[in-house]
């Protein structure tokens, strides 16, 4: 696999947008990784903040396996403060 230059997260398709140094392009489709990850709604919340704020890591995570073991960190990006 060639170098992840960028991504884009588009919200009409519910879709990261990735294009890598060889111009290929990929579509990494949110639903399915919410569907395989997002078992409680602090891992939806932690996807969607990923999605809105770090696309390029979130699909670097997907494309590599890591999106489980993250998740199990308790990150809590998407939780709103009180």
């Amino acid at each position: 696999m060639t170098k992840l230059l960028s991504c884009r997260y588009n919200m009409d398709t519910n879709r990261v947008e990735a294009r890598f140094e060889d111009g290929t392009t990929l579509a990494i489709d949110c639903i399915a990784v919410e569907d395989e990850y997002g078992n409680t709604p602090a891992q939806l919340e932690e996807l969607d903040w990923l999605l809105y704020n770090k696309p390029l890591e979130y699909a670097q995570m997907v494309l590599k396996g890591e999106m489980e073991r993250y998740l199990s960190l308790g990150c809590d990006h998407g939780r709103l403060e009180d």
